[in-house]
């Protein structure tokens, strides 16, 4: 848990993130798209769980929600999912090493992933296997660099 937030770091984490996640990638490379505001979600719950909790995730995921042009609700649910999550795990993932919250990032956000597309399966998508799972994957793989970067900007602007 971080003693001081920085709220500039916090707001431009967010904005990247957002832009991250509507940014034009090549169709190919597209499914491997980290979970860019689920990584955001996930690591200021986890770092200042009494500054950002399910309320500010869902809000979140309302706004990808608009910018992704999907149902209204479907990615906010999604946040606000992981936020609990990460809420009632936080105190035991502080303990983890690095390989550990790695596998967990890789865990709920395949959860996140899991039940989006459960969502839009029942609204008439037409999208079939497992190939929804790799943002959750890519997700785990930039977490360390996400992390550290995140912690190091908190420690000298916060």
């Amino acid at each position: 848990m971080l003693s001081v937030i920085s709220y500039p770091v916090f707001a431009f984490s967010i904005v990247v993130a957002l832009v991250l996640s509507s940014s034009l990638f090549p169709v190919g490379w597209f499914e491997f798209r980290p979970e860019w505001l689920g990584l955001m979600v996930f690591y200021w719950t986890f770092r200042a769980p009494a500054q950002f909790g399910i309320l500010l995730a869902w809000c979140l995921g309302l706004l990808l929600d608009v910018l992704e042009a999907t149902p209204l609700g479907v990615n906010a649910l999604g946040m606000g999912v992981i936020a609990f999550l990460v809420l009632t795990i936080h105190q035991r993932l502080r303990m983890y090493p690095m390989p550990q919250q790695c596998l967990m990032v890789f865990l709920l956000l395949g959860i996140n992933q899991m039940l989006v597309h459960f969502i839009k399966q029942i609204l008439g998508a037409d999208d079939s296997g497992f190939s929804y799972l790799w943002p959750a994957l890519t997700s785990a793989i930039v977490w360390p660099i996400v992390c550290v970067l995140l912690d190091n900007l908190n420690r000298k602007l916060g």
